[in-house]
């Protein structure tokens, strides 16, 4: 409560900020515009169906690259932990990989399927799959060998050992994994739909930029993070103090 307290005040503060600033600086108001104009045209936005619509769009592109990214990740993740040469090969170029920005491939995106859909879904995926792979190699590695062991002693083995040993043991370093890679999805979406075209709040920014409409971008700006923020705080953070909690490794 005191937290929630204390970022609403915060809040306020950059708020009254603000608006007072912009209200008394010298620029024109395309350039800086005030925070009624901003949430004026963030209401208008989302009235006319605009703002809701670019939403809709880049978050199916997101959900769709992010899981695409999560079951390559799964399967790049258990083939490196499983075999020592993919380790040695594999694992080696997918650490190499991770070091590039997502937003480097999207002109080889562009060379390979054109500047549409596909390139965005391409780039979305690769931000995030890399970083996947990493997290679900180090989780089944930090699986303890006494639990395996002893299921192998009672006979688990194949599919039956990876689904019910394997798996549930690495689950808290697959969540912190799910999470990261998220972050670096939302990113590589907002700057594939900068760049390309086809809607999106990416798309959206760049149009208010193109018309010399600050509101307009501020507006989406806002709520590009207001997403993030539900996501990263919302949804993986307590699903991850969840699984931290049940796993024991913190206090409830």
């Amino acid at each position: 409560m005191i937290t929630a307290l204390r970022r609403i005040i915060f809040i306020a503060m950059i708020a009254v900020i603000w608006e007072v600033t912009s209200r008394f600086s010298s620029l024109p108001d395309f350039m800086f515009p005030s925070l009624t104009q901003v949430l004026e045209t963030l209401f208008n936005g989302i009235v006319n169906g605009q703002i809701l619509e670019a939403i809709g769009k880049s978050m199916s592109r997101l959900f769709i690259g992010f899981a695409i990214a999560i079951m390559i990740g799964l399967i790049l993740g258990y083939l490196i932990w499983r075999f020592k040469l993919m380790e040695d090969t594999l694992g080696f170029v997918v650490t190499a990989l991770q070091s590039i920005p997502s937003i480097v491939w999207f002109p080889v995106a562009i060379i390979w399927f054109g500047l549409n859909d596909f390139s965005i879904l391409f780039i979305v995926t690769i931000g995030a799959t890399w970083t996947m792979t990493i997290s679900a190699t180090s989780g089944f590695k930090n699986v303890p060998q006494l639990y395996q062991r002893v299921a192998k002693t009672y006979g688990s083995s194949g599919l039956h050992f990876l689904r019910t040993v394997i798996l549930p043991a690495s689950v808290p370093q697959l969540i912190s994994g799910l999470r990261i890679a998220w972050a670096f999805s939302w990113r590589a979406l907002m700057a594939g739909e900068l760049l390309g075209a086809g809607g999106g709040l990416g798309y959206l920014l760049e149009t208010g930029r193109s018309l010399r409409q600050m509101d307009l971008v501020i507006s989406v700006m806002i709520i590009i993070a207001i997403i993030g923020t539900i996501m990263d705080n919302v949804v993986f953070l307590r699903l991850e103090k969840n699984v931290q909690r049940k796993w024991g490794v913190s206090q409830a």
